[in-house]
C-alpha cells in the first residue's frame, strides 16, 4: 500500500517539475523579448517576467524537482531497484541524471536573467526549451515499455523524434518572421 502512495506522489511532482521546466523557460523566453522594446515598456514587462520567473522558479520548480527526488529514491528503495537493477532502469538513471543537469542548467538562466543578464537569444532558448521534452519521452518510455523496447529501436525513434523537434523550431522560426 505504502508503495502505491510513494508512486502516486512522486507521479504528481515529476508533472508538476516538468509543467514548471516548461513554462519557465517560456518565460525566460519573453522576458529576453521584452529587452528589446523601448522604456517603458521593457522595464514594466522585464520588472513582471523576473516575479513570474521567481516565483515560479522557487515556488514549484525546484521544490517539485526535489521533492521528485525524494519520493524516487524511496520509490528505488520500495520496489528493490537499490539490489537488483534492470536495463531499462539503468538507462532511466542515466536520463535523470542528464535531466538534472538540464534543470541546474535552467537554475544558471534563472540566476542570470534576475540579475539582468541575457546570454541566449529567444531562438536559442526555444530550443533549449524542447530538451526537457525530448528527456520525458526517453524516461516515460523506459519506464512503461521496459523490456518491450529494444535498445536500437528506442534510440532511432528518440533521433527522429529530435530530428522532427528541430525542424518543426525552424518551421516556426520562419512562420514568425514572415
Amino acid at each position: 500500500m505504502t508503495q502505491d502512495y510513494v508512486k502516486a506522489l512522486h507521479i504528481i511532482f515529476v508533472v508538476t517539475w516538468f509543467s514548471g521546466m516548461f513554462y519557465i523557460v517560456r518565460l525566460f523566453i519573453y522576458n529576453r523579448e521584452a529587452q528589446d522594446k523601448n522604456e517603458p515598456e521593457k522595464t514594466i514587462l522585464a520588472n513582471q517576467f523576473n516575479l513570474m520567473i521567481k516565483r515560479l522558479w522557487l515556488g514549484i520548480t525546484m521544490p517539485s524537482a526535489v521533492l521528485t527526488l525524494v519520493f524516487g529514491i524511496w520509490m528505488m528503495k520500495e520496489f528493490g531497484y537499490l539490489d537488483n537493477q534492470p536495463t531499462w532502469f539503468i538507462l532511466k538513471i542515466f536520463f535523470v541524471i542528464g535531466l538534472y543537469a538540464y534543470h541546474f542548467s535552467l537554475h544558471k538562466i534563472y540566476k542570470e536573467q534576475q540579475k539582468g543578464i541575457f546570454k541566449y537569444s529567444s531562438n536559442q532558448l526555444r530550443i533549449w526549451n524542447e530538451v526537457a521534452t525530448i528527456f520525458l519521452l526517453a524516461i516515460v518510455m523506459l519506464v512503461e515499455v521496459k523490456q518491450g523496447i529494444s535498445l536500437v529501436y528506442g534510440a532511432i525513434g528518440l533521433l527522429l523524434f529530435i530530428v522532427i523537434i528541430m525542424l518543426s523550431i525552424k518551421v516556426y522560426k520562419r512562420i514568425r518572421e514572415k
